[in-house]
């Protein structure tokens, strides 16, 4: 496993040799990142980590321990980067040290040592002074076992400091492979030992000799001076006498060393003082390394002090040191509420919350300081909320979208955590914003989108983070990432268990704010009047389009994926796909309404211009344009996960059903209004409309020759095409987006559009047939004609002729649109005219031969050069109109009318190939 720092080096000690617990300041490079990264410290051998104080990556203070070796290595060992290595050494020196049960002529400082275990000087026992070897010999440790000696010397011992020391114990235990010689020699050094002894004693008494001599010197003098005070004559008995010599003696030598023993007096007092100083400078000091550490924020070291002072001091009944550890309370107790309004604070990562939240949990500080931090996060969170709505309505009020403080806030209105997603979608649909520039967008996005993207990053990047402080708090990590404090982290899961409606109710309340505000923005209507004046407050100038509320799906959508990646629960969520269905079915309900008068403005762009099959572009338009509206809804329609159809409640599908059939009426009602279209109107609409179209003049110029009949026409033909083609595939791109009740918008639409048809048919009809049916009678009679006085026929007179040349020209003028028109409109005019010829023959009183014969020769005339367009309604009239007629008896009647029907025939031919052509056309 590779580590992330280099291993330590000691380059330098000073100073470099010294007596045990000598005080080192070692220096080097890589020597830790802290105090709780250095794990090891040994110098020649001996472990000082206990007395080591790191101070930085470069420098470490200690006290060299009771050594093994006398020159070593300094070795430092760090978590960061292992086990180290040093260029230097350090000497370890060997002083004579003077006992504090050996004699001395002088006053000497009582011999302290370092207790490792609880971090104090305490002076050494006498009995840790005894020799290792009192024999003076090599010890040779023997392999006779303890039990069996405590057998042989029962209630015995082998230590010589012992009572109840047994030599013969001692001997066999140390000393039972050592030759006679060798216990010879420790018998000498034991008499060398004793001698030393006594010759010690002798040269102390050697070596004072001078302070005898002071002394038996002030001796004398208090000797003559009660001699000379006893040869004065005092009353009184022997007693009180010598009282009086023995206080004066007493008082004399009061005043002769008072002032000896009163610097010796303070001198101990001094040195008492010092030594307590010394001995527990850590806490006197503690007060002010407290505040110096807080000032700097090593907070970890405020705690290890407070923690190392309570279990030395905590339950102390010594008034000095409880004077020192209430300072320390004091402090520490400012701390926590240092810590506790920094917790506190907003905005804070998760980091430094759990941190705080670590100290004062080490602090043992008062309440629940997790469960604070997160009602701080959620009131905060609500209001950074309510604050950007406020900004937002304030912009639209005043200030200029573009220099809105929220918006400039990261440069962008999209959310960052949905990132690219969130932009990748909005270019996919390139028809929803005209440039893919964000300034463009940002220009162009209403207020309500902007705030509703803006709203949305800012509940994906801040719940995250409350979210995974209450995980924290309930797997109880906020106190320890391992099991090190079991007893805080089992309070914790059971607080968490406690609180668990809390934090729900917490979590619902924001996803409620979330969808109240955007429903406020988008959706005011769905909102109470209670909630209306918390949520709302927009100036609703007009409604989004469906585009931009496309969008603002998208944007939700793409947050409760980021919220549902947190493993929030679904019923937390539920308010948002609530909102999410709510936004798609007003989607949808806009797109309609809006494409409804799209189509409506398609009248103005009708450019009378056909193609070989007299259509214009109406119907392809129109197709486009439900196509287009449809294709835009696509991302609205489909359902992502975890959300239901559009069409799931029975109102929404009655009301789409309604838009959708209100679509195809405005555009059957749009052709009504163009076959209706007085001829001075001639394009003065769709002028403005379409000024950027290429073909504008030419399609004026086109329009402005058009009569009302050619209009008429036009529009009759948009509608067969409509009826057998656009309709039905309409239908199915209404299927195939799900839609329901296809069956009923198709039945509506049809009849609707066949009635159109069928008004527009009679109008047309009535315009042409009834000049051609009204020159009939007057032709007829032109001349004072009369059927019961004539003369032998010569042919079919002009009149019918006339008749015949007006239909060929309804036929030209319906064969220049559309061909499929051409025997619809015929059929109709020929029933019109042999119904008007049937009337005519039935109102006459009596035929004469000649009349009868005139007038059979021009009706079977008009009926054989219309017979591909007789129908049986004409057929009829035209049968009635010969049975009003007398029969033809003699053969040279019947052979006269054979000649004139054939000379008609031949001398009309080329008026009548009109009809053959559409004859075989219709075969064809």
């Amino acid at each position: 496993m590779s580590r992330s720092r280099q291993p330590p080096l000691v380059t330098g000690i000073s100073p470099n040799e010294g007596i045990s617990w000598t005080k080192v300041t070692i220096r080097g490079e890589n020597l830790g990142t802290g105090p709780t990264d250095l794990i090891g410290l040994t110098i020649c051998g001996h472990n000082c980590l206990l007395t080591a104080e790191w101070m930085s990556a470069s420098k470490i203070v200690c006290r060299v321990g009771q050594a093994k070796n006398d020159k070593g290595d300094i070795i430092v060992t760090t978590k960061s980067g292992g086990r180290g290595t040093s260029t230097v050494s350090f000497k370890l020196l060997k002083p004579e040290k003077i006992g504090i049960l050996d004699q001395s002529a002088v006053w000497v400082d009582e011999m302290n040592y370092y207790d490792t275990r609880t971090d104090r000087n305490k002076g050494i026992p006498p009995l840790s002074l005894r020799p290792a070897n009192p024999l003076g010999i090599e010890i040779d440790k023997g392999r006779f076992p303890q039990k069996d000696l405590e057998v042989l010397f029962p209630g015995m011992s082998a230590d010589f400091t012992s009572e109840n020391f047994s030599a013969a114990w001692y001997l066999i235990e140390n000393h039972s492979t050592t030759s006679f010689d060798q216990l010879k020699m420790a018998v000498m050094n034991l008499k060398k030992q004793a001698n030393k002894k006594n010759e010690g004693s002798l040269a102390y008494v050697k070596g004072g000799l001078s302070t005898f001599f002071e002394a038996q010197d002030a001796l004398s003098a208090i000797h003559q001076k009660l001699e000379a005070d006893g040869t004065e004559k005092v009353e009184g008995s022997m007693t009180q006498k010598l009282e009086n010599v023995l206080n004066r003696a007493s008082n004399t030598a009061d005043t002769l060393f008072q002032e000896v023993l009163g610097r010796k007096d303070k001198a101990d007092s001094t040195r008492n003082a010092l030594n307590v100083l010394q001995r527990f400078k850590f806490l006197f000091n503690l007060p002010l390394n407290i505040e110096r550490n807080i000032q700097k924020g090593d907070y970890d070291v405020v705690i290890n002090d407070y923690e190392k002072a309570k279990s030395l001091f905590g339950k102390t009944e010594v008034q000095v040191f409880k004077k020192y550890y209430a300072e320390v309370e004091t402090r520490i107790e400012a701390l926590r509420e240092l810590l506790l309004n920094k917790l506190l604070e907003t905005p804070s990562t998760l980091h430094d919350q759990k941190r705080y939240i670590r100290y004062l949990s080490d602090l043992h500080a008062s309440g629940d300081p997790a469960w604070q931090c997160i009602g701080a996060q959620h009131k905060w969170i609500l209001q950074l909320m309510h604050n950007c709505k406020e900004s937002y309505i304030k912009d639209q009020k005043g200030n200029s979208l573009l220099h809105s403080p929220m918006l400039d806030l990261d440069s962008d209105v999209r959310p960052s955590p949905l990132g690219h997603l969130s932009q990748t979608a909005s270019l996919k649909r390139g028809s929803s914003f005209q440039s893919g520039r964000d300034d463009t967008w940002r220009c162009k996005a209403p207020q309500q989108v902007a705030f509703v993207e803006k709203l949305t990053k800012l509940v994906v990047i801040q719940l995250p983070n409350f979210w995974k402080l209450w995980i924290s708090y309930v797997n109880g990590s906020l106190f320890s990432e391992t099991a090190e404090k079991s007893g805080q982290m089992e309070r914790s899961k059971k607080n968490a268990r406690q609180r668990q409606n809390d934090f729900k109710k917490m979590i619902q309340e924001v996803m409620q704010s979330l969808a109240k505000l955007i429903r406020g923005a988008l959706l005011p209507l769905s909102l109470r009047e209670g909630e209306l004046r918390q949520y709302g407050g927009w100036e609703m100038k007009s409604e989004l389009s469906g585009q931009w509320l496309t969008h603002v799906i998208q944007t939700v959508r793409l947050s409760y994926e980021s919220l549902t990646a947190l493993e929030i629960p679904n019923d937390m969520l539920h308010i948002i796909q609530d909102l999410i269905l709510d936004l798609r079915v007003r989607c949808i309900m806009v797109t309609l309404q809006h494409t409804a008068e799209d189509v409506k403005r398609l009248a103005e762009k009708e450019d009378w211009v056909i193609d070989n099959e007299g259509l214009t572009s109406l119907p392809s338009q129109f197709e486009q344009c439900i196509v287009h509206s449809l294709q835009s809804l696509k991302s609205v329609l489909d359902c992502k996960p975890g959300e239901a159809s559009v069409f799931q409640q029975h109102k929404t599908q009655e009301d789409v059903c309604q838009l959708s059939i209100g679509i195809m009426q405005v555009f059957i009602d749009c052709l009504e209004q163009l076959s209706t279209k007085p001829d001075g109107d001639a394009d003065t609409t769709h002028l403005s409309v379409d000024i950027s179209s290429p073909d504008l003049f030419g399609s004026i110029h086109e329009d402005s020759n058009l009569s009302s009949e050619q209009r008429l026409l036009i529009v009759l033909s948009n509608c067969c095409y409509l009826e057998r083609h656009t309709f039905i595939n309409i239908a199915e791109h209404f299927e195939k987006y799900s839609f329901q009740g296809v069956e009923k918008i198709t039945q509506i639409s049809m009849e609707s559009l066949k009635e159109l048809d069928q008004r527009l048919f009679e109008i047309y009809i009535e315009l042409k047939a009834d000049p051609i049916v009204g020159s009939l009678e007057p032709g007829i009679y032109a001349g004072y004609f009369d059927w019961k006085d004539c003369l032998i026929p010569t042919g079919v007179r002009n009149y019918l002729k006339e008749a015949l040349v007006n239909i060929i020209a309804v036929h030209a003028e319906v064969f220049t649109i559309s061909k499929e028109l051409v025997p619809r409109v015929l059929s109709k005019i020929v029933e019109s005219v042999a119904e008007e010829l049937s009337r005519l023959m039935q109102c006459v009183s009596s035929f004469s031969k000649n009349g009868a014969l005139q007038a059979r020769l021009e009706i079977c005339a008009l009926r054989d050069a219309v017979a591909i367009y007789v129908t049986p309604e004409s057929n009829s009239s035209f049968k009635q109109a010969l049975e009003a007629l007398p029969q033809l008896l003699s053969g040279a009647d019947k052979k006269l009318l054979e000649e004139l029907l054939n000379k008609f025939k031949s001398s009309m031919h080329l008026q009548l190939t009109c009809f053959q052509a559409s004859s075989a056309m219709m075969k064809t």
